[in-house]
């Protein structure tokens, strides 16, 4: 049924900022932007990653009703490569630290951040994710 990220949405007090500094973070602009009704960006989106997933963020004037303090949620991770790299860059980006650099057994390695707009962010490395990579990339070669 899960298949595999489509898009993450995260509310925020000014996408406008967000975009800034996600491109910063991830060193590309945003694909897609769209004003709200007061001409300033009401949500900004980019697509990243290896199999180039969604990541949008939305004024949280918008924020469905009863996604408010309290609201449950997932945390996600993104897989990067250097995670001890990652994490500090994020964090001299102005993220602050959520949970450490933790091993929850070989090859599955996480830690977690609070962007600048209240968002958690999750990184790891996922020997899971390097697997489907290398199948992948050998279907190609095969083909």
């Amino acid at each position: 049924m899960l298949r595999g990220i489509a898009t993450i949405n995260c509310y925020v007090d000014d996408p406008a900022a967000a975009a800034t500094w996600y491109t910063e973070v991830l060193g590309i602009e945003p694909y897609f932007s769209r004003p709200g009704p007061d001409g300033r960006p009401a949500y900004v989106e980019f697509r990243i990653g290896d199999h180039q997933q969604e990541l949008g963020f939305i004024d949280r004037r918008f924020a469905p009703a009863g996604l408010g303090a309290g609201a449950g949620g997932a945390l996600v991770h993104w897989h990067v490569d250097d995670l001890e790299r990652a994490l500090a860059r994020l964090i001299e980006l102005g993220a602050a630290p959520l949970l450490p650099i933790t091993e929850h057994g070989p090859g599955f390695v996480t830690a977690s951040v609070v962007d600048p707009f209240g968002n958690v962010l999750g990184v790891m490395t996922n020997v899971h994710y390097l697997d489907m990579l290398a199948a992948r990339d050998e279907l190609v070669q095969e083909g």
